[in-house]
């Protein structure tokens, strides 16, 4: 089943804006935070927003990537610029609705990049890393524009890989089994969903090596 067998097309495209949004405020905040100036935080929303997908897309061949093809998805960056610059303390004030929205995107966009990936012919593991990617490949980008080791690698950061890997899983083996469609694959974004908000909830993290004795205090 194709991806755009889904939902309606509507329907999808205003999940795939409001997605873009949150994941824009992100990247708006962080350029906030390093004191970037509006053009500063206009690039980093956009990196934020629209960074994995357009790797995705690149990949699997599907040129030009949607972000260039269709005017919301670069416009919908601008406008979460316009509320940061303007807004960003009050914004700030509510960093953990922000936050809520964001792990939504994570779990709707891990599916989606999934079906798209294999929509164009990909294997079901290479989709579901493509999922990974679509997910959270927009964090990366931000981050290292911001000078910043990537919160993705992070050992004190809540989990954010390993939802949007469940996800992209899920996603992939009800393609596997046949069983994908609109109430399936919205289970799969709302698990990776409810995951990330449980990750946060209560600080679970990766493990990091085995027997690995820190050596400064800070990494302990």
């Amino acid at each position: 089943m194709l991806t755009t067998d889904l939902y309606a097309s509507s329907v999808q495209h205003s999940l795939d804006l409001a997605g873009i949004f949150v994941f824009a405020i992100s990247g708006a905040l962080l350029a906030v935070r390093k004191n970037f100036d509006v053009f500063g935080i206009a690039v980093l929303a956009e990196a934020t927003a629209l960074g994995g997908g357009v790797f995705r897309d690149l990949v699997i061949g599907a040129v030009p990537p949607a972000a260039f093809t269709d005017l919301g998805y670069l416009l919908m960056p601008l406008v979460a610029t316009a509320c940061v610059f303007f807004l960003h303390p009050h914004v700030e004030r509510i960093n953990g609705a922000v936050n809520v929205f964001d792990a939504a995107g994570l779990g709707l966009f891990c599916v989606a990049g999934t079906t798209k990936a294999h929509d164009y012919g990909l294997g079901l593991t290479q989709s579901a890393v493509l999922g990974l990617v679509t997910a959270a490949g927009g964090g990366v980008v931000r981050d290292v524009l911001a000078n910043e080791v990537p919160s993705l690698l992070r050992w004190d950061r809540d989990l954010y890989a390993v939802p949007a890997i469940v996800g992209s899983t899920m996603a992939a083996l009800l393609i596997q089994f046949e069983a994908l469609s609109g109430v399936t694959s919205a289970a799969a974004a709302v698990t990776a969903f409810v995951l990330r908000l449980l990750a946060m909830r209560y600080g679970w993290r990766a493990p990091r090596a085995w027997h690995r004795r820190s050596s400064t205090a800070e990494d302990l």
